[in-house]
């Protein structure tokens, strides 16, 4: 008899979803597009930069066609002020997770997509309005802002280091800070299920929370919210014992003479 999966996705899927993240290489050979399911790569030209998956461009470094450029977050400066924001600004929540990408349009005006109106007719989403998530965000590209954390930082990070750590500038330092930052952002997770007893309606700010962490700690997180649950149903199954106990005779209400033995 087959046991029952584990709620959620285990580590090893959720490394699997992360090869789909795109990154930037430095192709060292010419390569012609390759026809995938989510549409054709680029060509690859060197010098040329371009923004290709994680599993491709790790083939790719393995085959030393191309080098991988690892992205502004993951250079030791940036994850020191993550990590002092993380430990001196936020000591409760997690650093800001990268926005998304802004799209102008023909007025020169530049919006974040998920601000655009909605379509008149039946209330759809717009085109400008859909909510964007990895793959999709350029956040582990060459282009991605600083000091902000993606939703696959952990395994990205893992795999670079792994494969092509050479790309990775002062890898032995990245190595000693990522540690730093997943004890501290592990110790938060910990931490933050107080909320669950405290918060409103027992919820829990997750906002900034990665891929790799929420997989790890799902266990614990559902253990505890399944100790408060019972927490809470034997506080009101004793609740509900009193009032039937006092809605039988009020406290107004005198012992009648059969009561006294009279």
């Amino acid at each position: 008899m087959a046991l029952p999966l584990p709620p959620g996705l285990v580590p090893s899927e959720v490394g699997f979803l992360c090869e789909m993240e795109l990154v930037t290489v430095v192709p060292r050979q010419r390569l012609e597009p390759i026809a995938l399911l989510s549409g054709e790569t680029p060509t690859l030209r060197p010098p040329h930069r371009a923004n290709i998956p994680l599993w491709l461009a790790l083939l790719l470094k393995k085959q030393r066609r191309a080098n991988i450029v690892a992205p502004p977050w993951l250079h030791p400066d940036s994850l020191r002020d993550i990590i002092h924001h993380e430990t001196k600004i936020d000591t409760k929540g997690w650093a800001p997770p990268p926005p998304p990408p802004a799209r102008g349009d023909a007025r020169g005006n530049a919006r974040r997509y998920g601000q655009g109106a909605r379509d008149g007719q039946d209330g759809q989403l717009g085109v400008d309005e859909r909510v964007l998530s990895p793959p999709f965000l350029p956040s582990c590209t060459s282009d991605a802002p600083v000091g902000a954390l993606p939703y696959h930082w952990f395994e990205l990070a893992e795999m670079l280091l792994a494969h092509a750590a050479d790309d990775v500038p002062a890898a032995a330092e990245v190595r000693s800070l990522l540690r730093d930052l997943q004890e501290v952002r592990a110790a938060k997770m910990r931490a933050s299920t107080a909320q669950l007893e405290v918060g409103v309606d027992g919820v829990m700010s997750l906002r900034g929370v990665g891929a790799m962490e929420l997989a790890e700690s799902r266990g614990f997180v559902i253990g505890v919210v399944e100790g408060v649950r019972k927490i809470g149903s034997s506080a009101e199954a004793v609740r509900r014992e009193e009032e039937e106990e006092h809605g039988g005779r009020g406290d107004d209400d005198e012992p009648s003479d059969d009561d006294m033995g009279l």
